[in-house]
């Protein structure tokens, strides 16, 4: 007889916008999915957790456009975990408020599919607090009413106590509600809330396209209308919403409302994206680089064996120290072997990736570029000394010359590869298309080179038209004027805090300070 598997059901809470605001346990649930089931509300960025062979069945709802309805979802999850496979249903907010969450569960349970609960952050708490809204305060009110706004305000047999919830909670909160403003308003003000009662309207909240605006009952429709707000929206009534003038905090960050890409490599994409996020932007992971070992790891290991034989090591990039350094172990070696070796870190990151090994750097350039690494050694390099480059394998020329013509014998070995991106550049195509991308930052001339082949030359400077284009260095800007990208922004210091810098003080006006 043969015998079937059953599956089970993740019905996740994704969360708000944000995607660093989902749980833990939701982000393991998004991991081990055979069958991601997702919504519009739910952000896409979450999607790159799934493993690649993951199915990904889209099922979003809009007021006026619907991927599936509720019933077809519903089937969905049976059919699937009826194949034996974990499915994670990965729906905006929190499933069990106002997500319809009970309504697949149940069905489940009908047809004994085994599933679990995971809690997200609903949106109507969240989407306040990133306007600056605390929706209970003690100075105001200890009350809240959490509402569906997708209701008809005028239906005679309306599920809400409109006579009721009107005063009866000092902040209204309305989900699903821009639709029915006007009603919602109407019905608040006749069952005695107060005309001048503050309402405030929150678009995508928690999200770079984050808008607010504020007003009354009497007058936010009009407001709405003037600014064609339109959902998602939360709508926050009450009189906390004063408090937003004094705690606003997200929408004044440097680099808020801003998507910007980056274009590092998977393994190193985090630290640029994290500074980025801290600061209001959105990161979008596009790694146009992937970091490879060499083909052939023979001259890497040979010279790992004679690393006591070279007078200086010179490491330009966090990435060659890596290698080198795992190599080292997979020969059985260790850092013993450089006792009486010289080394040379190409700036701060790559310094501090050696400290971490226990070994202490010799000489860091001013300037964190090959030209000042030359210029530094110049009168430490003498003639006759040996030198190793462990670095990449599209590494510049020039500083293996520079060391040449001061007398030195310099060994090139190549110590990773650097090779083109595997991610769908269609997407970000489309998203310059649309004018979703606002700053592309490049942290080598690789990165834009690659960003290149990846979105293909035709018709990129018009897709790049409107994009902030940020370079990490003066190396990388040229490569990127040659590629014909406009370059707006260069660090000053090149490093990642550099680039990062540079960015803020130009969203701030102070560039030039």
């Amino acid at each position: 007889m043969k015998m079937t598997t059953k599956g089970f059901v993740y019905l996740v809470g994704a969360g708000p916008g944000d995607p660093g605001l989902i749980t833990v346990k939701g982000l393991n649930c998004i991991r081990k999915a055979d069958v991601l089931v997702y919504d519009r509300l739910a952000s896409p960025r979450l999607l790159a957790y799934a493993r690649p062979e993951a199915e990904r069945i889209y099922v979003g709802k809009s007021p006026d456009r619907h991927a599936m309805v509720q019933e077809e979802i519903n089937q969905l999850l049976v059919d699937k975990a009826k194949e034996g496979k974990v499915v994670t249903r990965l729906k905006g907010g929190d499933p069990f408020v106002f997500g319809r969450g009970g309504e697949e569960a149940e069905l489940l349970v009908e047809n004994h599919i085994p599933f679990e609960v995971v809690p997200g952050i609903t949106s109507a708490i969240s989407v306040p607090a990133y306007a600056g809204i605390p929706v209970t305060h003690r100075g105001y009110t200890s009350t809240l009413a959490i509402i569906t706004g997708n209701e008809d305000p005028s239906k005679d047999d309306s599920s809400i106590a409109w006579d009721k919830i009107a005063t009866g909670a000092g902040t209204l909160v309305f989900l699903m509600g821009m639709g029915n403003l006007p009603g919602i308003c109407a019905r608040l003000m006749e069952f005695g809330r107060p005309p001048e009662t503050p309402v405030a309207l929150i678009r995508w909240g928690t999200r770079p396209e984050q808008r607010t605006i504020t007003g009354t009952l009497e007058n936010i429709h009009q407001r709405a209308t003037e600014a064609n707000f339109k959902n998602p929206a939360v709508i926050v009534v009450g009189e906390v919403v004063k408090l937003r003038d004094k705690l606003a905090w997200f929408e004044n960050r440097p680099l808020f409302g801003r998507r910007v890409i980056v274009t590092r490599s998977r393994e190193q994409a985090s630290v640029l994206s994290s500074a980025i996020e801290a600061l209001g932007g959105e990161a979008w992971e596009f790694p146009t680089i992937q970091i490879a070992p060499p083909e052939d790891f023979t001259p890497l290991d040979k010279a790992i064996t004679d690393v006591r034989s070279y007078r200086w090591v010179i490491f330009t990039s966090v990435n060659g120290v890596k290698m080198f350094f795992d190599r080292m172990r997979e020969n059985k070696k260790d850092i013993r072997d450089l006792s009486d070796v010289r080394l040379c870190a190409i700036g701060p990151r790559t310094k501090e990736e050696l400290e971490m090994r226990g070994l202490m750097v010799d000489y860091v350039p001013g300037e964190y570029r090959a030209e000042e690494i030359v210029e530094g050694l110049r009168g430490k390099v003498l003639p006759g000394d040996r030198v190793l480059l462990p670095r990449a394998d599209i590494a510049r020329k020039l500083l293996p010359r520079a060391l040449e013509e001061m007398g030195a014998v310099v060994h090139e070995v190549v110590a990773y590869r650097t090779v083109l991106g595997d991610r769908d550049a269609a997407a970000i195509r489309q998203a310059l298309a649309d004018g979703e991308v606002s700053v592309a930052t490049f942290t080598s001339s690789s990165t834009a080179q690659n960003f290149v082949k990846l979105l293909g030359e035709e018709g990129l400077p018009q897709l790049m038209e409107k994009v902030t284009v940020a370079s990490i260095g003066p190396i990388t800007s040229r490569t990127a004027r040659e590629l014909g990208l406009r370059v707006d922004i260069e660090a000053k210091e090149y490093t990642i805090n550099g680039l990062v810098q540079a960015m803020t003080d130009y969203f701030t006006g102070r560039e030039d300070a």
